[in-house]
């Protein structure tokens, strides 16, 4: 299908929007990312050490609390639900090359968009800084190897690794491409490496505590699910913001296949490891576990390399270019700008505090209150497209500033509300609890309240109304 929009409609986005063109709809011949580098992105993105520590986290008192085939079963039913839902979610972007802070505006309106825009971008600044004081550490300690003690400044390397990885955003999409697939395939080989060496001398242990291990089909089962699936919710929420990278003419179900095979392999391959370390071992922390395990000199430098690129890889993928996208859309400015702005943004975030013992809780109770709106969100833009609007929805009028969608729609800023109060009620339970209960809200909501809302143009109750009148 050609994305292309005509040259009127072209012309209109143009003196209709105020911002830089980057959050203009992408044509074709702007689309640089195929197929290959968009599997490449997605197992850069999964192959990373938090990935790791929550195979490791199966692993409770020495003993698994699934067994390797309960495992699987939960991340093969996660990543498919997980892939059908960045598919459904990438396909206006991917149609039309909007970017998500624009998707949102079709549920959220103009001014009601800000709000859900920030609840992906402002986590995802966090992020950004906290993954790159992680690299910056790591990368101290290959310093300190390099150099024979001479250099320990982790302060210096944080701001080095951040700096790298601004100058590399600004070129977008093209140097997350490359980034990506260089990571991804020296990340693999060295997992690999570690797999045999635990498969030839740790077998026998991993089969007991692991492998053989009684398990639970029951609630630790399904939670395991949800915390899977937990750790994409932000990611396939701006799935627009990739797909309108992606070359045209890939069907839905074959980009449905581009993420299930990537996050199959990346995640399959991550938790196993993190699993087998932690049996072998009795250590969840997946770092201790490997120097453990692979007993020799270079084990430090291994995985601080290891942690150092899975830090860049993540960053590049899901913590620079939607909040990137949110910082244009609010002040105006350039892409490359908003890029500086965020990287600052992480560097101001204060990472050194949220790897503190005593913070950890309050870094745990940040999650959780923003993830709570990110499955209502998602609900609600699903909603919106396939069932009220039923995939028309014309694209200049998301970019005028007295059009249709200016203001703030009270239906789904209300419906996200009341989802992600429902979230809170079952915290193992959270991510699909919101889903449900904000699109049913968001349905009723706006076919029963704000009976006036202009929001209801081009929606079927719009079209029920207009039955009724004539």
């Amino acid at each position: 299908m050609s994305t292309n929009l005509d040259v009127t409609n072209a012309t209109q986005i143009q003196h209709a929007t105020g911002a830089d063109e980057t959050l203009n709809p992408k044509t074709d011949k702007d689309r640089t990312v195929g197929p290959l580098d968009y599997i490449f992105m997605w197992i850069g993105d999964g192959v990373n050490l938090g990935n790791m520590t929550l195979g490791a986290s199966l692993v409770v008192a020495g003993i698994a609390t699934l067994n390797i085939f309960q495992t699987f079963a939960a991340a093969i039913i996660a990543i498919g639900i997980i892939s059908a839902i960045f598919a459904l979610n990438d396909r206006l972007g991917y149609r039309t090359g909007i970017p998500y802070v624009v998707q949102l505006r079709m549920s959220f309106g103009q001014k009601g968009s800000i709000i859900s825009s920030l609840l992906r971008g402002i986590p995802a600044i966090v992020w950004y800084g906290f993954q790159s004081w992680i690299g910056g550490t790591a990368l101290n300690e290959i310093a300190k190897i390099v150099t024979g003690g001479a250099f320990d400044n982790v302060a210096i390397c944080f701001v080095v690794i951040q700096l790298v990885q601004i100058v590399l955003s600004m070129y977008g999409f093209h140097a997350i491409k490359w980034v990506e697939t260089l990571v991804s395939v020296v990340i693999m080989l060295a997992l690999v490496y570690v797999f045999g060496v635990l498969l030839t001398s740790h077998s026998d242990v991993i089969a007991e505590k692991w492998v053989q291990a009684k398990g639970s089909w029951g609630l630790p089962f399904f939670a395991f699910i949800m915390m899977f699936m937990g750790n994409y919710a932000a990611i396939f929420l701006s799935a627009a913001d990739y797909s309108r990278e992606l070359k045209s003419g890939i069907s839905d179900t074959k980009r449905g296949f581009l993420y299930f095979l990537p996050i199959l392999i990346a995640y399959g391959f991550t938790l196993t490891i993190g699993a087998m370390l932690a049996s072998a071992t009795g250590i969840t922390n997946p770092v201790k576990a490997f120097a453990v395990v692979v007993d020799n000199s270079y084990i430090t430098l291994f995985v601080s390399a290891f942690i150092v690129m899975g830090a860049v890889a993540v960053n590049m993928v899901a913590n620079i270019i939607p909040p990137t996208y949110v910082i244009q859309l609010l002040t105006k400015v350039k892409f490359k700008p908003a890029v500086a702005i965020t990287g600052l943004l992480a560097l101001g975030s204060f990472p050194w505090v949220l790897v503190q013992d005593s913070s950890s809780k309050g870094l745990g109770m940040f999650i959780l209150i923003y993830s709570a709106f990110l499955g209502p969100i998602v609900s609600i833009l699903l909603v919106e497209y396939y069932i009220l609007r039923q995939q028309k929805v014309n694209v200049p009028d998301l970019y005028k500033e007295d059009g249709p969608f200016a203001g703030y729609n009270p239906a789904a800023v209300l419906a996200m509300l009341i989802g992600a109060g429902a979230a809170f009620l079952k915290v193992e339970l959270a991510w699909i609890t919101g889903v449900v209960v904000a699109g049913i809200a968001y349905i009723l909501l706006t076919k029963y309240a704000f009976k006036d809302s202009k929001f209801k143009k081009g929606t079927i109750f719009d079209k029920e109304e207009q039955q009724q009148v004539a």
